[in-house]
């Protein structure tokens, strides 16, 4: 931070800003359209777990402050996205992983040109920018440090987003997909792409649905729906139970499979489905949430937190 002399350097830039958490999405339920059954019912996924995942695809993030002009914040960011591939049982790095630095300053409330001029093209971001409703954030150090927040998980999602278009274009074989498909026209369209989704802070279920999902056991799925929001291309989804969840919460061991549409949902779903129950072993411990997570993911998770 020494290229703009009117930025104060920390001593101490404390802990990352992933660490002290965010103002996260509320809650909530949306009914979505079943379109494999009349209405939601829970399936036994038919046959063994087949590992037939060919690579596993995840990003990571770390930012700090490293200084502050008045009260605006300024962030110093890494993003970064891998593919990790299974070649002879063992997980190798595809083709290489992409990593970004950037810092991430509220230009309009610090002097814009002396950034701009200490910072060469692509290395800056502006977390001033108006957002959909034309409204900037107001100076107040916190909503100055979520709007970066906002920026670097934005960041990341991309080089995300870029690497499974890159394996789309490329490759034909499985893709299993930290998150969800629909973001990407290209993706969300792909046979080879499946997505997995862990956090459930939107439940596409309500009423009778809801109990049903909630209410699966190990091994069943719930029926397939189309789940379409914002600005996500549409898509194909259920639900699936990894693991029993006697003597844990309801959201337990249960994760939403999204995949892009096509002829037969069911077959498309039992098949995916056997696929990712196979990746429930070995376990992902001790990560905190083995109980969702796929190993592949863990060992992509642990290759990119080595770079950024």
């Amino acid at each position: 931070m020494r290229r703009v002399r009117q930025v104060r350097p920390l001593a101490d830039p404390g802990v990352t800003l992933e660490r002290l958490g965010s103002e996260a999405e509320p809650p909530r339920i949306v009914d979505a359209r079943v379109v494999e059954d009349a209405t939601m019912r829970a399936r036994l996924v038919p046959g063994a777990p087949a590992a037939e995942f060919a690579a596993f695809l995840d990003g990571a993030q770390q930012s700090r402050v490293v200084g502050v002009d008045l009260s605006a914040p300024i962030v110093f960011a890494t993003v970064a996205a891998a593919v990790r591939v299974r070649v002879e049982r063992r997980l190798v790095t595809w083709r290489q992983p992409v990593v970004q630095r950037r810092v991430y300053v509220p230009l309009d409330y610090t002097d814009r040109a002396a950034f701009e001029a200490a910072f060469g093209p692509g290395q800056l971001v502006d977390t001033t920018e108006p957002d959909d409703s034309g409204e900037i954030p107001s100076p107040h150090p916190a909503a100055l440090l979520e709007r970066a927040r906002q920026a670097v998980s934005r960041d990341r999602d991309l080089l995300e987003q870029r690497l499974a278009e890159q394996w789309c274009r490329e490759e034909h074989r499985p893709l299993f997909i930290d998150g969800g498909i629909g973001a990407s026209e290209a993706v969300a369209k792909s046979g080879c792409a499946i997505g997995v989704i862990k956090s459930h802070r939107t439940l596409w279920a309500g009423g009778d649905a809801l109990r049903i999902v909630l209410g699966l056991r190990a091994g069943e799925r719930s029926s397939v729906i189309a789940v379409a929001h914002r600005e996500r291309a549409r898509v194909l989804s259920w639900y699936l139970r990894l693991r029993a969840a006697e003597g844990h919460d309801t959201l337990w061991g249960l994760i939403r499979v999204e995949v892009a549409e096509c002829a037969d949902p069911t077959e498309r779903a039992d098949r995916v489905s056997r696929w990712v129950l196979a990746e429930a072993t070995p376990l992902a411990s001790p990560d905190s949430r083995w109980d969702k997570m796929a190993y592949g993911i863990r060992n992509t998770e642990e290759f990119l937190r080595a770079i950024v």
